[in-house]
């Protein structure tokens, strides 16, 4: 549960960081997010979420990362 806890407050701390340092940015990267069809947000959900398991799977399970 402590790594579990730890993990989440990385992760807000990563989500913070561009809104912290490129705040103009990140309202025009937003207002082009909205405009974007769902399918095409979903795609890229789904993507993510396939890479984020492969990460996990591959540190947990194969030797390939020390």
């Amino acid at each position: 549960m402590k790594l579990l806890i730890t993990l989440v407050g990385l992760i807000m701390i990563l989500e913070g960081l561009p809104y912290v340092a490129f705040p103009t940015a990140m309202q025009d990267w937003l207002r082009q997010l909205t405009e974007m069809p769902p399918n095409i947000l979903r795609g890229l959900g789904i993507m993510a979420m396939a890479v984020g398991f492969l990460l996990c799977y591959v540190t947990q399970r194969t030797d390939l990362l020390p």
